[in-house]
């Protein structure tokens, strides 16, 4: 694929499901870059469905899948006519293992799809999604399905995603790729290596080739930049430098953790960027985190950026997946100056430092987190490690302390861990509901910029739009 025109705006991937398709079908509708999150799809279709579609959106999409029989399979095993009752439990999607089984990687395949279809409806302009490296089992089956989709952009950050590059390579010729699975403790003989033929799963003369997306890895440092320009295993097609002021999981700092008065990870020169450098390395590059001003996009472009990445601004959009209490609730705090977003450096169990906004009933709330019993049960965030027979196993440092020690794992390491999993279901309306009557508490994440929102209202409004926003930072 090659792009004449790249976006000066980016809307940042905010998972789970805040970046849906409506959201980033908003934004490519306006000539910039709409960006959906690939995180938990598998799981948002399947409740979607038991919801009882409304709207019918996912019946649309699902129609247009080109294997018809796959995607009739997972309309009948999650649809709900009506949806279900309030007080029933979502049914859960397989949890991923090494080797997905087949059943598994058709709800990631066609979840995906799903998502880039609904995004692309209606205009021609490029849609992106929004992939954790961190969360790598998924990745294969995910990114085929986006790729059978359409999908323009691959974005990708948590992590380095050296050999993205190549998969897209060979699943836009229909090839089987391979990703390497970090397990720790793993020896050097240990099968780690995930595979994905995409004609286990689109026969022949279905589909026989694909476009290839553009692929931008987001990174925090120019050593970083450098590292996946000089050895992805492809063509890197453009960069976006993330600073720790972004929403959702941020780079640790370089070298040791310090902590501030608040217990905020404190960062120094050594995370600060040198753009002069970045400009010599050729390639298109975007800024990200506290760049969702007009200032700070003219910024940016005087830096030599091509444009932005803006995700906040965005998150409080009436076109986002954000539950809408809690954007009424946030607004009130923005407007009454009551904002606040804490970057908390253990709340995930991925190890990176996650930014949580004060919000009332959310987990953000000590009394809410010490009442919420330690569960895992959707996964995303486990780590893999090799047991003691060789194997692979997963654990969790927001399951149950016992459980996560009985896996090799230590004791401090589950201090102040929450589950992130089950919380961000709960953000966008689709909280799992526990004994009939307990539902799961959301954890909203946001930028530093939360409180600079306001600026997107307009006179007497309590609520803006995506056209509001990109016509605002446009001004620059």
């Amino acid at each position: 694929m090659t792009i004449d025109k790249y976006p000066v705006i980016i809307q940042g991937g905010m998972g789970a499901g805040v970046s849906d398709w409506r959201l980033a079908c908003a934004v490519s509708r306006l000539g910039q870059l709409g960006v959906v999150s690939g995180t938990a799809l598998d799981q948002i279709l399947a409740r979607r469905l038991q919801d009882g579609d409304p709207g019918g959106h996912m019946r649309r999409a699902l129609d247009a899948f080109p294997v018809a029989a796959m995607a009739e399979r997972i309309w009948k095993k999650y649809y709900i006519e009506g949806g279900k009752a309030k007080t029933a439990p979502y049914a859960l999607v397989p949890v991923h293992e090494k080797d997905n089984s087949a059943e598994s990687n058709e709800l990631c395949i066609v979840s995906n799809f799903v998502e880039i279809f609904l995004a692309r409806e209606g205009h021609a302009n490029p849609v992106g999604i929004n992939y954790l490296e961190k969360i790598q089992i998924a990745h294969l089956p995910s990114i085929f399905g986006a790729m059978l989709a359409g999908v323009g952009y691959i974005l990708m950050g948590a992590g380095i995603p050296l050999k993205i590059p190549g998969i897209l390579d060979r699943f836009a010729q229909m090839q089987p790729a391979e990703y390497p699975l970090a397990v720790a403790g793993a020896k050097e003989d240990d099968d780690v290596t995930m595979r994905f033929n995409p004609r286990d799963y689109v026969p022949e003369g279905v589909v026989d080739s694909l476009p290839r997306p553009l692929f931008l890895a987001i990174v925090a440092s120019n050593t970083l930049a450098i590292t996946v320009l000089k050895k992805s295993n492809g063509r890197v097609d453009g960069l976006i430098f993330e600073t720790q002021a972004a929403g959702g999981h941020n780079a640790p700092p370089r070298g040791k953790m310090v902590l501030s008065e608040k217990g905020e990870p404190v960062y120094g020169e050594r995370d600060v960027v040198d753009y002069a450098k970045v400009r010599e390395l050729g390639v298109p590059f975007w800024l990200a985190g506290g760049y969702g001003t007009p200032e700070k996009l003219r910024e940016a472009l005087d830096l030599g950026a091509t444009g932005v990445q803006v995700g906040t601004a965005f998150e409080m959009a009436e076109e986002s997946g954000l539950r809408e209490d809690y954007k009424r609730n946030l607004m009130a705090r923005i407007m009454g100056g009551t904002a606040g977003v804490y970057t908390d450096p253990l709340v995930s169990p991925a190890g990176f430092p996650f930014k949580v906004a004060d919000l009332e009933g959310t987990v953000s709330v000590p009394e809410v987190f010490k009442a919420r019993p330690r569960i895992c049960d959707l996964g995303f965030l486990r780590e893999a490690y090799r047991t003691e027979a060789g194997e692979i196993g997963f654990r969790c440092a927001a399951e149950p302390v016992s459980v996560f020690v009985s896996k090799g794992g230590k004791p401090e390491e589950t201090e102040g861990r929450k589950c992130i999993c089950n919380g961000l279901l709960a953000n966008i309306g689709q909280p799992q509901v526990r004994n009939g009557m307990r539902t799961e508490p959301g954890i909203v994440t946001a930028g530093d910029c939360l409180g600079e929102t306001a600026m997107f209202l307009k006179p007497d409004c309590s609520t803006y739009t995506v056209e509001d926003v990109v016509t605002a930072l446009l001004k620059a």
